[in-house]
């Protein structure tokens, strides 16, 4: 499964490349201006769909734009066919292909591509992680100060869900340097290989982040929610990091949380 996801990713990530500046329609999603889809993130996904059915035919999909696919089977591929929707559609060359395999709810395999880059992340649960088949473990940063964190923000900021303004200027007062590049895929990936000492955001799919997430368990980080407890793909809130300095996040990010949060988390 993990061969076939590799083999999907790469022929996505191929035709999301050669179709830079070439879309026809950009729709909004949910009446968000700033929530984008284009024909091309839809015929990313049916490519990618195609593939698996044609040797998997009984498993269940989850997928960013064409939702659940539900035949009740043990595996479940999740699937984001354009990470970065907003920088592809001004052409930033910034932007992946994510696919994960679930089976009987966990993460068992998960790939991340960034074709502008010529990059493919990889993991199986309990194999580790790879970048370009080349082992990949989380930096040994273990100072706030010293540590280059990354972000993103949900398409309804405007509106600041869950403080998320308050958060990311919390964090800009205490880290070395915060940077948001428009893909949690990416993020993710570039916290598994030691580029990013951490990772947040307020509210995530489990698209955004299921090959993501085990990338960074597999290289040797951690993986909460905003209080610091176990969470899984299916929660919202994401903290990620190379642990050595994951309860430093939890604690910057604990005084954001609204005041029934924060009584909680207490």
């Amino acid at each position: 499964m993990i061969q076939l996801a590799i083999e999907a990713a790469l022929a996505a990530g191929k035709f999301l490349k050669q179709s830079v500046g070439n879309i026809k329609t950009v729709e909004t999603k949910f009446g968000q201006e700033t929530n984008l889809v284009t024909e091309i993130d839809k015929k990313s996904e049916e490519l990618i769909i195609g593939m698996i059915r044609k040797q998997y035919p009984d498993h269940d999909f989850l997928a960013e734009e064409s939702g659940s696919h539900d035949r009740r089977s043990e595996y479940r591929w999740i699937i984001d066919p354009l990470d970065g929707t907003l920088n592809f559609t001004h052409a930033v060359p910034l932007f992946s292909v994510s696919i994960a395999v679930e089976h009987r709810g966990e993460i068992i395999a998960g790939v991340v591509h960034e074709p502008n880059l010529g990059e493919l992340f990889t993991a199986e649960k309990g194999k580790g992680a790879f970048l370009n088949q080349k082992p990949i473990r989380v930096s040994r940063v273990n100072r706030l100060i010293e540590s280059m964190i990354v972000t993103g923000f949900p398409y309804t900021i405007r509106d600041n869900p869950d403080n998320a303004v308050q958060h990311f200027v919390n964090m800009l007062m205490q880290a070395q340097g915060i940077r948001r590049l428009g893909s949690a895929a990416v993020d993710l990936a570039y916290v598994a290989c030691g580029r990013f000492e951490g990772f947040w955001e307020v509210s995530l799919s489990p698209w955004d982040m299921a090959a993501g997430v085990l990338l960074v368990q597999e290289a040797g980080g951690r993986f909460t929610d905003f209080k610091g407890s176990a969470s899984s793909v299916y929660g919202k809130q994401v903290v990620a990091s190379n642990g050595l300095i994951h309860n430093m996040l939890v604690d910057i990010l604990g005084r954001g949380l609204s005041p029934e949060a924060a009584t909680s988390r207490s």
